[in-house]
């Protein structure tokens, strides 16, 4: 069942949230709002997720958090306001804004600013650059009322933080309690994955056709307790939350968000009998004032990139799919030099069935003839859209009688 309808009529709920945004979302919705400045927001959101369930969102008295807003959440409340105004329900729908740094683009040049983890500096060709903001603005708008918050960009757990900071009233510097809440966030951010999507003995995990989305019962001392829905497949284990947990973590000691730094390192998890699909009971974790920094996502064009997917059969299939994308690169960097374009900026090549996905830790086939079959998987990418087009044309019969199963142009490679 699409997750909605799974957790509004068999999760009893409090709170609906919904996180949307990826760092190259962001880079996609900004060139969705290029193209109109009534887009750069997620339309699933309103379209799939709200508006035919809007009517009993409303009668069950459930309040909505989303950063479904992207780079254009004032857009994405107006659109939300005509799905309610047509369902003729009342809904108070909030903005939290203030993510857009655009107009502070020179300032932060001037001042230097560098990446992160590359250390490269500022680009010229900035896009878009949104601040991470944290769960306050989320909290404060509950508190003044709000049964749909809409924001642009914010750390992923703070969609959670902010329902229970306002739930229970957390202070600013009941720095504990502020890292438990942003950990029932950090768990349940990206949905199905704490309940067996990507875990991985997926061999253990049942039904993943009706995978239950996780819900987060949570106490005013910080402990919580999560679950699925009933009836529903996938997994609650030690296990599935445990990878969860370390997912994008970086050190697990200082994870820097906006309200709180966090210290995970200790915290327990444990399975609780009796819940149909499984339970655990999640407690332990520390926190400490935030940094007086905020992290920034900014995306910028640094060219084109295209993505072919070829089928090869027969002997020796892993060389004759690695001679057949050498000869491609051959053929399109000569047409290349001839038009006076410079070279591809990267390559990959990987032959998929030759275990090439796994880098050093391949391991051969026995006979030396290797598959019978295998996939070539070609990507490129060039500063020049043109350039791109013409690996596009020239990588489908390329005089080797075969033509791609896929190939793709996507345009704007974001740098985050």
């Amino acid at each position: 069942a699409p997750p909605v309808p799974q957790l509004l009529y068999g999760g009893k709920l409090d709170f609906l949230v919904f996180d949307y945004l990826s760092e190259i979302t962001m880079s996609l919705l900004t060139a969705a709002k290029a193209r109109s400045p009534v887009l750069g927001y997620t339309p699933d959101f309103v379209s799939a997720a709200m508006a035919p369930y809007i009517k009993d969102i409303h009668r069950k008295g459930v309040r909505v958090i989303s950063n479904a807003g992207g780079i254009n959440p004032l857009a994405c409340a107006a659109a939300l306001q005509e799905v309610a105004k047509k369902a003729d329900v009342d809904l108070k729908i909030a903005v939290v804004t203030g993510d857009d740094l655009m107009s502070e683009k020179e300032n932060l040049k001037g001042a230097g600013i560098t990446d992160l983890e590359s250390g490269k500096q500022f680009p010229e060709s900035i896009h878009s650059m949104n601040v991470y903001l944290g769960a306050r603005p989320i909290s404060r708008a509950l508190d003044l009322g709000a049964d749909i918050v809409v924001t642009g960009r914010c750390v992923d757990s703070g969609i959670v933080l902010g329902p229970l900071i306002h739930s229970f009233g957390w202070n600013r510097d009941e720095f504990d309690l502020l890292a438990a809440g942003s950990l029932a966030g950090h768990l349940i951010e990206c949905g199905a994955q704490c309940t067996g999507g990507i875990f991985t003995d997926w061999h253990a995990v049942p039904d993943w056709h009706n995978i239950g989305f996780p819900i987060v019962e949570c106490s005013s001392e910080g402990d919580f307790i999560l679950s699925k829905p009933p009836d529903t497949g996938g997994l609650i284990s030690f296990g599935t939350v445990a990878e969860q947990l370390v997912y994008e973590l970086g050190n697990p000691q200082r994870y820097l968000l906006p309200d709180v730094t966090c210290d995970f390192s200790q915290v327990s998890i444990t399975e609780i009998p009796g819940f149909d699909g499984g339970a655990v009971k999640v407690h332990g974790a520390k926190g400490s004032p935030p940094s007086t920094f905020y992290k920034v996502n900014a995306t910028y064009l640094d060219g084109f990139r295209a993505t072919a997917v070829c089928p090869v059969g027969g002997p020796k299939a892993v060389q004759k799919g690695k001679r057949t994308a050498e000869s491609i690169l051959q053929r399109t960097r000569l047409i290349f030099s001839q038009l006076g374009y410079e070279d591809y900026s990267a390559v990959n090549i990987q032959v998929l069935g030759s275990e090439d996905t796994y880098g050093p830790h391949a391991r051969r086939s026995i006979d030396g003839q290797g598959p019978r079959e295998a996939v070539i998987w070609l990507a490129v990418h060039h500063k020049q859209k043109e350039a791109v087009e013409i690996f596009s044309r020239e990588i489908a019969p390329a005089g080797t009688g075969m033509a791609p199963g896929l190939t793709g142009i996507v345009g704007g490679r974001p740098r985050v």
